[in-house]
Order: C-alpha cells, then structure tokens, then sequence
C-alpha cells in the first residue's frame, strides 16, 4: 500500500511545466502536507508523505551529469545535444524531484533505432506520447518512483526553443523564478491540491512567462 502510494505521486511530466496545452499526462498525484527529507525524495525512496514539490537540492545538477554521460555513451552521434531542463534544473525554486532531460537529434527515425539501449538504461519507450514530432522516455527506479523524464525533438523543433528559453528565462531573472516558486507553493498549501487544480493555477504564468522568454531569447541572438 505504502508503495503504491509513492508511485501515484510521480506520474507527471514536465509537460505540465510549461503551457498545459502541451500536456500529454495528467497523472493521479495529490501533494502531502508535510515534506520529505530530499534525498529521499531525490532518490524516489517511498514515503507516505512525498511532497508534490520540494525545496531545489544541489544533488539534482549531479544526477543529470551522471545520466547525461550514460545517455551519450547509448546513442552516440546521434545525440547533438543533451540538457537539463524543468525546475531541477533552476536554482532555489520548487520542484517535482524528477530529473528533465532535452535532447535534441538531427534524426527521429536514427533515434528510433536506438530504443534498445535507452530500454537497457532502464528507460521505457514512449513514443510521441502526444506530442507529434516528440520522442519521450521516462525511468523509474528499483521501488518504481519515477526519477527521469527525457523529451528528444529533431534540430529545428520549435519545442527545443520553448522548453530551452523557458528554463534559461528563470535562470537570468532570479526574481521571476522566485514569482513561480511562490506561486507553486501557493496552490500546494494545504496539502490536498487535485493535479488539474496545480496544472491550471500554473497555466497563466507559465503562458505569460514562456512567451517573455522566447521573446527575450530571440533579442539576445
């Protein structure tokens, strides 16, 4: 029971972090009033009290490196480039504590061929899973708490740039990450929010800021 609990807190992507329009899964999560030590929450260890958010753990930027290595060595040439994106990858705001992961490929098709090794890293091959022109896997670990989400897009995709500017956006503008950490533990106080009532509370800010964003990227270039 105890088990199946932890599991039901980590069936979301990070679609649902940026515009929910986008969202291919909504999962069945309900936050929990009282938080859980982080490295249990980094490691997905189960625990009847796993957050829907947590603080940002430092630990997150090394889990991504160990998995980006991995992820290089599996597919080779194929992969022009690997990024840890979603709030893990911002620092000092809240998070779902699974690991991101943008990887861009000049190939769909090239990348397809490579599910083998991407199941023998222990990801589950997902398709576009709602996302046309999308290649997601996700990895749980030995207690099946998810702990990596992967979104893979052809060079070219306009998903690179959005998910790439977003994240970049919140890195340079401290205070506007602050504004969306407070507004995540705003609409998890009280320890009962449904997931559509987190997704949706999160909808105007992430459409206004992911827009911000990409503007600011393009002025920068």
């Amino acid at each position: 029971m105890l088990q199946s609990k932890a599991q039901s807190l980590q069936t979301t992507d990070f679609e649902q972090d940026l515009d929910p329009n986008w969202q291919s899964n909504v999962g069945s999560r309900r936050p929990r009033k009282h938080p859980v030590p982080r490295a249990a929450a980094v490691l997905g260890i189960p625990s009847p009290m796993n957050p829907l958010v947590i603080p940002h753990d430092p630990q997150w930027a090394q889990l991504f490196i160990r998995e980006q290595t991995a992820l290089r060595e599996a597919l080779g040439n194929l992969s022009i480039a690997i990024h840890h994106i979603g709030s893990t990858s911002i620092p000092d705001i809240l998070a779902k504590p699974i690991i991101d992961i943008l990887i861009e490929v000049a190939s769909l098709d090239g990348l397809d061929t490579k599910n083998a090794a991407m199941q023998s890293l222990g990801y589950e091959v997902m398709g576009e899973f709602g996302i046309e022109t999308r290649r997601y896997f996700r990895k749980s670990n030995a207690q099946g708490i998810r702990t990596h989400h992967i979104h893979a897009f052809e060079t070219g995709s306009p998903h690179l740039q959005r998910h790439l500017a977003f994240r970049d956006y919140l890195i340079a503008y401290p205070a506007k990450a602050q504004e969306y950490s407070r507004l995540k533990a705003d609409l998890v106080a009280g320890g009962n929010t449904p997931p559509e009532v987190y997704i949706n509370g999160k909808s105007p800010f992430i459409k206004e800021t992911e827009s911000q964003a990409i503007s600011w990227l393009r002025s920068t270039q």
